[in-house]
């Protein structure tokens, strides 16, 4: 059992030492880097390793198993430029070894009104954008100490008469080490196939020498579309527990990213517990990464018992995006 372990968290860093890497801004589902959950994000993202949460589904598949309990997540993000990021989950414990997850993520914008060169004004047609991303996800405690998920998905993206769709894996290993307190946490996510857009926008009317007298400018024609990647990112973090009293806690995590589409970049993050009912977070993302806009991070959250089993639990986190203004997430996760 040793053994296999060791050779599945070699061949995890090999793989993503190995998949292509890209030009940045050449690949698609761009939606797939917007991360959910309120609790990870005010610890800079670096979440990997913790995986103690619903949100784990999107960060590393296999901390779905090392749950108490299942538990369903709603986490909801007011993004960029107007656009609404929201991510559902839902982990169902089978036993102390095995779990089931369900995700969707979707990423959307209110409808815009079509402007042509020759109508500035509008043409008094609309149309708008939307990305998504549907997930099953399976997770297996092999030792009490190791574990490992799986996740397929269904991505898609949509904009006005064009749509595009494709299937992807995620992958995730999480160990708890033999120091106390002191986890490990890898995954890889969104290695599969191409996205290529393709609608009733392909097709045109083509003249093939509008120059020459008799020919027509009535031929129908189908514009070739390129394919192209999927935002492929390997992480690797490291998170330990300081102290875990009876009133306070206070964890670290760091994650190291590396993704196909951009360079490295490290996030990092500690939590701040009162009874194991508040908590105060903050964190730092995309340290190193060349001209990021991200930075500081921040938030907190709260425990309420609905009953004597039934955790309720409310996180809220803040991002600063430079320029770009904040972020603001809110998340909602009820066990049962």
């Amino acid at each position: 059992m040793k053994k296999l372990k060791y050779i599945i968290l070699i061949l995890l860093a090999l793989t993503a030492r190995i998949y292509p890497q890209v030009f940045a801004g050449s690949t698609v589902g761009q939606f797939l880097k917007i991360e959910p959950g309120a609790r990870a994000i005010a610890m800079g993202g670096a979440f990997v390793s913790l995986a103690n949460d619903a949100s784990t589904i999107y960060w590393n598949p296999a901390g779905i198993s090392k749950l108490h309990n299942s538990a369903v997540l709603f986490s909801h993000t007011s993004w960029l430029a107007e656009t609404n990021h929201n991510f559902a989950g839902i982990v169902i414990k089978i036993n102390d070894q095995h779990a089931f997850g369900l995700s969707y993520t979707s990423l959307t914008m209110p409808e815009m009104e079509v402007r042509t060169e020759f109508y500035q004004d509008g043409t008094g047609e609309y149309f708008s954008a939307s990305d998504y991303s549907l997930g099953i996800t399976y997770a297996l405690t092999i030792t009490d100490q190791f574990s490992i998920g799986f996740t397929g998905k269904y991505v898609g993206q949509s904009i006005w008469h064009m749509t595009a769709s494709t299937i992807a894996f995620d992958v995730g290993v999480h160990y708890q080490t033999p120091l106390k307190g002191l986890k490990l946490g890898m995954s890889i996510s969104n290695v599969g196939g191409k996205l290529k857009y393709e609608g009733e926008d392909n097709f045109i009317y083509y003249d093939f020498d509008p120059d020459q007298h008799g020919t027509s400018d009535k031929i129908f024609a189908d514009i070739k579309m390129d394919e192209w990647d999927l935002p492929i990112l390997f992480r690797v973090g490291l998170s330990y527990t300081l102290f875990n009293s009876e009133n306070h806690s206070l964890l670290i995590s760091a994650d190291a990213l590396h993704p196909n589409d951009y360079n490295e970049s490290v996030n990092t993050g500690f939590e701040y517990g009162f009874k194991d009912r508040f908590f105060i977070r903050a964190g730092y993302k995309s340290l190193f990464k060349e001209e990021s806009e991200e930075g500081l991070t921040a938030g907190a959250g709260l425990i309420y018992y609905l009953t004597d089993t039934l955790p309720m639990r409310v996180d809220y986190a803040f991002a600063n995006f430079g320029r770009l203004t904040s972020v603001h997430r809110f998340s909602i996760e009820i066990g049962f």
